[in-house]
Parts: structure tokens; C-alpha cells; sequence
């Protein structure tokens, strides 16, 4: 296969601005925390480990681009080049399969250990020999438990070369080795901690091996999560110690901001965000995110896999209403599978509420009564908040809603054995190309209960060999054109006819005491960096 990135999506100046930006400074204000250390109020719930070869929630991928460092990293202020981060340069064989990388001379791990290509060949083998939910990332150029080995060589100390199973975009290949299953670990210290042939996961799952500006020093689950800076790094970070503390209540955050207890808050609602702004002792900066929220409805119950039942859910919601009333700075309104701003994103919003058309829907699935079914959601703002919303929503039909309340490791782990009935929940995209997106929604070669691959579609039982063909021609497609047209059509199918309810785009809103400025948020949480983070 031959795919080509598109130029489309290298300029898209939605992402370009979101990758680019940069908190601005506040006027300097006595804050009740160290001059030299930041406390973040944010949610660490989903942290389940450390392991970057395991992670595959959003904070903790935002803890590893800030612990670990990878070869490459996608430019921030520009999105279509690379900056290297091991490695000082690159090249692609003649036949576009093979990428060649020289590593910087002189790096080391936090633990003293010299960083070199067999650290950066045994951390992308490891990964994906750990076959963890991380690897999918490596799958997608074709590195696989069969042939990594093979494929991902060191050739000398400071020359390391990584081959494709086809010929791949440069661009896209690099967006994935730049994300965080590709953080090189430290091989001499994983192999002491080593148990059952593990490549020292049990270890890595509480502790850390990495090389980035941050290292750690404290990870208490559901408690805080203490990051110091690596003095020795070759470009450290600005501040000595980040405290990101977990406040699930938005509440909480708002009080401790107020009280100069916290110099920053992630999670804020809409009324806090104002009444912050009011008082003159906090700021907030929206960054678009390439995040979804979205309800999966598992097609294993016998309701939900009905097609005119998910199409009268779709008519049930009343989605600007949750909006404007629940999440006004936090999401917008968007229902098709691919964020504002990829390559062959539209901007179809077809739904909204009809409480006729979904009661003939229902009808004419021999349900006019309505049936009940449960809800998994997460706790904290915003998820419970608008599953109630939800919850009233679908009732007018006589859909009856059970909501089960759980942290998110709960959720996850229920929707992840496919033993939801309906799961709200987000999607965020592992890196900057469309099909990361459309692997997760539009693909699944195998639906059985041991597939290896376990995506969105798996997840919510959804059997599609056709879609699945066309994820896998997109991918291909050379033309940049005829490559968006394919994504716009997949797009269309799926509003039409699928168990996703896609409701909204996620908006994140960086709120900030006086004087704090220069953290960098991608559209990812992997793109967030506290490198220039600074306090006055």
C-alpha cells in the first residue's frame, strides 16, 4: 500500500493555531504556592499505570510526553515539520520503507545511564512485544509481534533504523514514532526490574525510566502526581517541580484556585470559568482539541442493535441545549467521527431534537414504548452532567436510563470486556492524521472476542467488513483529494447508520492565576508540554 498525508491537512490552520498555542502571561500576583513550583488542579483518574508501553488514557499521555523523551516531536509552532528529540536526523531509503536515525551523542536516563540506539530499537520492540493497548500505534506502520524483531534494528550506538511493511507518507510514519509508545526507555534499568520475562512492567507501571525534562519523583493513585526537573537535560524546563493535584469536583479546583492553593486548574465548568475571570484572579485560553464525546451503544444488546433505535437516539438529544446550558466553553456541537480541522473533516451536525421522528423510529422498531437500558459514566463534571441531561433527554421516548456512576479506570475496564449497554466517553486522537480517528470508529477486521484488535468498533460489537475495507483504502490513497473524499464519505455512512452517537468536540480551557504563563497545548494531550512553564 502507498499512503500520502496530504498537504490539506499540513496547513490547517485550526490545528496549526491549536498546536501552536502558548498561554499567555497574566500580571504578577502573590500566590500562596513556591516561586518555583506550579500546582495544577486537574483529574488523574485515569491513571491505571505509568508504563508509556501500557498507557492509553489522556493525562497519562501528557505525564509521558513530559517524562519520556521519543526520536521525533511534532513542531508545536508549525505542524507539518518535526523537530528531532533523540534524534539530531533522518533520512528514507530509496524505496520509502526504511527510516534511518541518528541519535543525538551524549544523552543519558535519569538514572545516569548513557541513552543510545539499542535503548531506542529495545523501547519500540518492547512495546510492542508488550502487545498492550499502546502497540495499536506501532501497528499502524506495520510493526508487529511477528516481525519488530527484525524490523526495528540498531545498527550502531548512535544509528538506528525502523522498517515499514508499506510504503507510508514520511509525514504520517513520523507522527507515529513522535507519539508516546514510542518513548525510549531505559533498557539496563527495565531488565534489573525484570519479572517473568515482563520487560519490567510491574516496576514501570509506579515508577519511571525515562530520559524527558521531568522526572518523577511521587505518583499517588487519585491523590497527586509529583514531576522535578532534570537539570541535566540538554534544554530543561523552566520550573523546578510541577504538583499536579487530582480534584475531581470543579468546584474544588475553582476554590483552590481563588485561594492561591493552585496556580492553574484544567477542568473547570463554565461558572467557575466566569466567576474567576470576574474576580480578576484567574484567566482562562481556549485550545481546540481533536477529542471527541460520544455515547457507544453495544450492538450485543438486542435494543440497541437495532438501527432504527440508534438513529432515534440520535433525534433524542438535545445537543446545543447541553451546550450551552452544561458545557459552554468546554465543548461544542459535532457529530461526525473526524475533528474540525483534518484532512476530509465535515461539518454535518444533522441531528437534533425531533421527539416525533424518534418515537416513529422506535415504533417502527417494535419498541413504541421504549425499552430500559444501562449508562456507564464517569464521575466528575462534565460526563455526569450530561448523562442526566441525556438520561431526560431519551425518557421522553420511554427510553429508560440507568446510570452507573464509577472513576474511569471502572468504565473503561467494562467497556473494554464489551459488557456495557450504552458508555459515554471521549476519543482522542493518537496523533495528527485522519486515520487514527477512522481506525477507531470505522475499523474492525475481527470482532470475536480475542481479536487483537480491540478498537472503538470491537468494543461496541459492531461487525463492519465494508467499512473496514474503506478505512484501509483511505489509508492508502495516495492523492491528498481523492483521500479527504473517501473520509467524507465514510463520515456520511456513519451519521446515517451506526451504534455512535457523536455529540461534541472537545474545547480545553487552561485557567490560570496571574502571573503564570507559557504551558504548550496541542490538540492532544501527548502534544502538551510544561517545558516553559514559568511563574512571576
Amino acid at each position: 500500500m502507498k499512503l500520502a498525508f496530504g498537504a490539506a491537512l499540513l496547513r490547517s490552520t485550526t490545528l496549526a493555531c491549536a498546536l501552536a498555542t502558548t498561554l499567555v502571561a497574566f500580571q504578577p500576583a502573590q500566590a500562596g504556592t513556591p516561586k518555583d513550583m506550579l500546582v495544577m488542579a486537574t483529574m488523574l483518574d485515569e491513571f491505571s499505570t505509568l508504563d508509556p508501553g501500557e498507557v492509553y488514557e489522556l493525562m497519562p499521555e501528557e505525564y509521558v510526553a513530559n517524562t519520556y523523551d521519543r526520536l521525533v516531536r511534532v513542531d508545536l509552532a508549525d505542524p507539518s515539520h518535526f523537530k528531532g528529540d533523540v534524534a539530531r536526523s533522518w533520512t528514507v531509503s530509496t524505496n520509502g520503507l526504511t527510516y534511518t536515525f541518528k541519535l543525538r551523542p551524549g544523552l543519558k536516563f535519569h538514572s545516569g545511564n548513557p541513552l543510545t540506539a539499542d535503548d531506542v530499537a529495545w523501547s519500540i520492540r518492547r512495546c510492542v512485544l508488550l502487545d498492550k493497548g499502546a502497540a495499536a500505534v506501532l501497528q499502524g506502520i506495520g510493526l508487529t509481534t511477528a516481525n519488530v524483531k527484525e524490523n526495528v534494528r540498531k545498527i550502531d550506538d548512535e544509528t538506528v533504523s525502523i522498517t515499514t511493511d508499506h510504503v507510508y507518507s514520511p509525514t504520517f510514519v513520523l507522527n507515529v514514532l513522535g507519539a508516546w509508545p514510542a518513548s525510549v526507555v531505559d533498557r539496563k534499568l527495565l531488565e534489573q526490574h525484570e519479572q517473568n520475562n515482563d520487560f519490567g512492567n510491574a516496576w514501570l507501571r509506579t515508577h519511571e525510566a525515562g530520559s524527558g525534562i521531568f522526572k518523577l519523583v511521587k505518583w499517588t493513585a487519585n491523590d497527586s502526581l509529583i514531576l522535578q526537573r532534570d537539570d541535566a537535560h540538554a534544554d530543561p524546563a523552566l520550573l523546578k517541580r510541577i504538583v499536579l493535584k487530582h480534584v475531581p469536583e470543579t468546584a474544588g479546583q475553582r476554590l483552590l484556585v481563588e485561594n492561591g492553593d493552585a496556580d492553574m486548574a484544567r477542568n473547570l465548568g463554565d461558572n467557575d470559568i466566569d466567576a474567576l475571570a470576574k474576580s480578576g484572579k484567574a484567566k482562562s485560553m481556549a485550545v481546540p482539541q481533536a477529542t471527541l464525546l460520544y455515547l457507544g451503544l453495544n450492538v450485543k444488546n438486542p435494543y440497541l442493535a437495532k438501527p432504527d433505535v440508534q438513529q432515534a437516539i440520535k433525534w433524542l438529544i438535545d445537543y446545543q441545549g447541553i451546550q450551552d446550558h452544561i458545557a459552554k466553553y468546554t465543548y461544542k456541537v459535532h457529530q461526525t467521527f473526524l475533528p474540525e480541522g483534518f484532512l476530509g473533516a465535515i461539518d454535518d451536525n444533522p441531528y437534533h431534537p425531533d421527539l416525533a421522528k424518534a418515537k416513529a423510529l422506535l415504533a417502527k422498531a417494535g419498541l413504541p414504548k421504549g425499552f430500559k437500558v444501562t449508562m456507564d459514566v464517569r464521575n466528575g463534571y462534565p460526563y455526569s452532567d450530561i448523562a442526566q441531561a441525556i438520561q431526560a433527554n431519551l425518557a421522553q421516548a420511554g427510553i429508560q436510563v440507568e446510570l452507573i456512576p464509577g472513576d474511569n479506570k471502572q468504565t473503561l475496564a467494562k467497556y473494554r470486556a464489551r459488557k456495557h449497554d450504552i458508555y459515554i466517553g471521549e476519543w482522542s486522537a493518537d496523533y495528527i492524521d485522519p486515520h487514527s480517528n477512522a481506525q477507531g470508529f470505522a475499523w474492525n477486521p475481527d470482532n470475536s472476542d480475542n481479536s487483537p484488535y480491540k478498537m472503538l468498533a470491537w468494543r461496541n460489537g459492531w461487525n463492519i467488513p465494508q467499512l473496514t475495507k474503506e478505512t484501509d483504502a483511505a489509508l492508502a490513497e495516495p492523492s491528498a483529494q481523492r483521500r479527504a473524499q473517501l473520509y467524507e464519505i465514510m463520515q456520511k455512512q456513519m451519521l446515517a447508520n451506526s451504534p455512535f452517537v457523536i455529540m461534541f468536540q472537545r474545547v480545553s480551557e487552561v485557567t490560570m492565576r496571574p502571573g503564570v504563563s507559557g504551558i504548550e497545548v496541542g490538540p492532544i494531550n501527548d502534544l502538551v508540554s510544561y517545558r516553559h512553564l514559568t511563574k512571576q
